[in-house]
């Protein structure tokens, strides 16, 4: 009897002309692309899970997915196989075999996202699938004091989209670093234990409007402490997300 494999893919792609990363019937999607690709080499039905649920837009250099298979296909034929059939704009970057009880989202420890501003005065084709433009003046003072009282644990239901479905709104931002690239572009990377649906957008948008002068840098705290959305700022534009990276050291999350 052929034993059950679970696979591990990290993958990459961008997203711009993809409707995010989940399956629907609107429109093309990393899943859907994935798993087609993934029954032809394998010549059976597969259904993968995704670490983060990624929306239309928003790129990936470090999805994590997984699927369970019988095929005794070595690892490295995994990756060249799904790779000749998948479009351009996806990659699978890593495959490895991993426990049955292994779960992409849930055994997943943390999770690094990078947010671009282009901050030029006239918009730029390079940037323009990649980066949020935003020609006005940003105080970085300001906003770094306001991505500071955001860092820790803390209740951020003010900063998730309606509809999210998570069970509590408790997450731990590890740390929110504001860091001036080349060409005018403001990187904010983002870490954490877990995110809330639209979670790092709206922190974004939030410390935009701090830096455009919008709101000061201490009402971040009490948007924090009053747990509603619309307190907080905007959702910055989904091009300029990119999940960078998801963490395992062995110490699951409880299920939320």
């Amino acid at each position: 009897m052929a034993c059950v494999r679970q696979i591990k893919l990290v993958i990459e792609y961008d997203g711009t002309e993809l409707c995010g990363w989940q399956r629907q019937p609107n429109g093309p999607t990393v899943q859907q692309h994935l798993e087609e690709a993934l029954a032809k080499l394998l010549t059976h039905e597969v259904r993968i899970t995704g670490a983060s649920r990624t929306d239309a837009g928003v790129h990936a250099r470090g999805q994590v997915a997984t699927f369970q298979t019988e095929r005794p296909i070595e690892l490295h034929g995994i990756r060249r196989g799904v790779n000749s059939m998948l479009p351009d704009a996806i990659a699978v970057r890593e495959v490895s075999e991993v426990a049955l009880d292994f779960h992409p989202r849930f055994s997943a420890t943390g999770k690094h996202y990078r947010y671009l501003i282009y901050r030029g005065a006239d918009r730029s084709p390079r940037w323009r699938e990649r980066a949020w433009h935003h020609p006005q003046s940003l105080d970085l003072a300001a906003m770094r004091v306001a991505a500071g009282s955001l860092v820790g644990e803390h209740d951020f239901a003010a900063f998730r989209a309606i509809g999210c479905a998570a069970k509590t709104t408790v997450r731990q931002i590890h740390g929110i670093e504001l860091v001036e690239g080349p060409e005018d572009v403001l990187v904010v990377e983002v870490r954490g234990n877990a995110f809330l649906r639209n979670m790092v957008r709206i922190l974004v948008g939030t410390l935009a409007e701090v830096g455009r002068g919008y709101r000061e840098a201490s009402q971040v705290p009490e948007i924090l402490a009053s747990k509603d959305r619309g307190l907080a700022g905007m959702t910055a534009p989904a091009h300029g997300l990119e999940l960078m990276e998801v963490r395992y050291d062995g110490v699951r999350r409880p299920r939320v």
